[in-house]
């Protein structure tokens, strides 16, 4: 039987698994240890549970340990890149407990909690580095540590890192660290995208691979509930948790908010519950998984932020509340019972309009999950993906699509659409019946014919003829009130024409004391207008201006 010392681990490292209880490799540890002793670039694809972080910790540990050098400040030896914080303090404590009595350096750094503190702890530089992505790059651009010192780059649960859109996070960290190094990439999936990431990022690599990817361990028991509506998943979970109250089972949810109106509703019903999901701090995250592992907790209400990186062998029940969008993530949330050799069962509760993701985890997995209650809809076999509902021809989305409601144009979708608003503008490009439109006031308001100028025909034309500068103590002509006033809006309800008073008489500024309008069709300035310079200031109030300091009087003073 294949032991840790013939796969090239050191005597005082397999001392310490034997201290822990891990005395035989697992099948992915017997594969990768070897060649990554050797140096190569490797791809693993295994399920989730199956030992991982040991069959890249362990040939990193050997390695550094072989080197017997010390990092220099701000730097990094070894950089272990995971998804979730959860994930990130697992592999820590795991690696922390294999360097027992051993000089090297493990660092992490999350999200969610100080980063001074982060900054202080990478100071003195770091052999081993876990982190996720985002915190990393805020060190990096903060100049507490630099990764071109970085040996080792591991990139652990890539797919689900691609999943949370870390793409662009990755690719800046890659130009960061040196092009020569040894690059570990681990997954439980591989869908195209790792496939393009492990092109990027790995040097002839090799693959190890121990199960198909998407196959869940064979401890697992599935079953799946059909029912009509949420209310029927919280009664059956509810019956099932009051039958095992033993049991501890992690419950998973699509949204955040479910997961935290479930845990309440749970919680007044007198169920032992928690929820971690991401808009919990770091330390609620923390305080809900111990209480979860120690056992004080019996049942944890989570998002998929909790798919990956809990490893607690006494889970023995999971239920998926609500089907995944993403039939990969039901491997890991199953993945998180039936550990280190136990059993485990995982129900699912599937909604009618949940059938086409159901159907696609079993052709994912290859298998029928066996039905415990209610009956699979009569199409679910063939049932086409959800189409966009509410959309009609000309409104499908896509690359420069028109979005729903008629928002943007363009694109694909912009054909029809240019057709159809042609067809409701008239020749002068406004909507056909724009110039139609009735004042909203009614009363004396003059209505505005389409094709015709809204400040009226003959006297709009005959004024602007006559129009011309005034000169001094020339009389001005009268053509009654501005037609401007009394034309009608189209985005503003009209005024009522004001009464025509008898002509002033100017004074020498040309101004007519008394009346708000000129005769001349100019309108009065406003107040504080700027008046061109060489002439003087002509607003209508009679040579008066109101002073700044008004005494609470409300007093003007003559102007100087």
């Amino acid at each position: 039987m294949t032991n840790f010392e013939s796969l090239g681990v050191s005597k005082p490292i397999v001392a310490t698994l034997f201290q822990l209880g891990i005395e035989t490799p697992t099948p992915i540890q017997a594969q990768a240890i070897p060649l990554l002793m050797q140096g190569r670039d490797l791809i693993c694809l295994a399920q989730t549970g199956t030992g991982k972080t040991a069959a890249f910790g362990l040939p990193l540990i050997e390695r550094l340990l072989t080197e017997e050098k010390r990092p220099d400040n701000r730097t990094v030896r070894t950089l272990i890149l995971a998804p979730t914080r959860e994930l990130v303090n697992q592999i820590a404590d795991n690696l922390r407990k294999f360097v027992r009595k051993s000089p090297l350096r493990i660092n992490l750094v999350v999200g969610g909690v100080s980063i001074n503190k982060q900054q202080l702890q990478l100071e003195k530089g770091t052999d081993i580095l876990v982190a996720t992505p985002g915190r990393l790059l805020d060190l990096c651009n903060r100049n507490a540590v630099t990764l071109t010192a970085v040996r080792y780059l591991v990139l652990d649960e890539a797919d689900q890192m691609l999943d949370l859109g870390f793409v662009h996070d990755l690719r800046k960290i890659a130009k960061m660290v040196p092009k020569r190094r040894q690059t570990m990439l681990f997954s439980a999936t591989m869908p195209k995208a790792i496939a393009d990431l492990a092109s990027d990022y790995l040097t002839d690599p090799v693959t190890v691979q121990v199960t198909p990817p998407g196959k869940a361990a064979d401890k697992v028991e599935q079953y799946v509930h059909f029912v009509p509506g949420k209310n029927d998943k919280t009664v059956l979970l509810k019956k099932t948790l009051t039958e095992n109250p033993d049991g501890r089972s992690i419950v998973f949810l699509r949204t955040k908010h479910g997961a935290e109106k479930l845990a309440k509703h749970l919680e007044q019903v007198g169920y032992s519950v928690a929820s971690i999901h991401g808009n919990k701090s770091q330390g609620q995250r923390e305080r809900a998984l111990k209480g979860f592992r120690e056992g004080s907790i019996q049942t944890l209400i989570a998002t998929d932020v909790a798919a990956r990186g809990i490893d607690i062998p006494a889970v023995s029940h999971v239920f998926n509340y609500d089907l995944p969008e993403v039939a990969e993530a039901y491997v890991h949330r199953i993945g998180r019972t039936a550990r280190a050799g136990r059993d485990g069962i995982a129900i699912a509760f599937c909604a009618p309009d949940e059938a086409r993701l159901l159907r696609d985890i079993e052709k994912l997995m290859g298998i029928d999950i066996k039905v415990a209650s209610g009956e699979a809809p009569a199409d679910m076999r063939a049932a086409p993906r959800a189409a966009n509902r509410g959309r009609g021809q000309n409104q499908q989305r896509g690359q420069g699509g028109q979005r729903e409601g008629g928002q943007r144009e363009g694109g694909r979708g912009r054909g029809d659409g240019e057709a159809r608003r042609s067809e409701t503008r008239d020749g002068s490009g406004r909507p056909a019946g724009h110039g139609d439109r009735r004042p909203r006031n009614g009363g004396d308001a003059t209505e505005v014919r389409a094709g015709e100028d809204r400040r009226g025909g003959p006297q709009h034309d005959r004024r602007n003829q006559d129009f011309r500068g005034q000169r001094r103590n020339e009389q001005a002509p009268d053509h009654g009130p501005d037609n401007d006033l009394v034309s009608t809006s189209d985005f503003r309800p009209a005024r009522k024409p004001q009464q025509q008073r008898p002509a002033q008489t100017a004074d020498a500024n040309g101004h007519h004391r008394g009346n708000k309008q000129h005769v001349h069709g100019r309108p009065p300035r406003n107040h504080g207008d700027q008046q061109p310079q060489g002439e003087q200031r002509g607003d209508g109030n009679g040579g008066m201006r109101r002073s700044k300091n008004r005494n609470g009087g409300g007093q003007r003073r003559e102007r100087a």
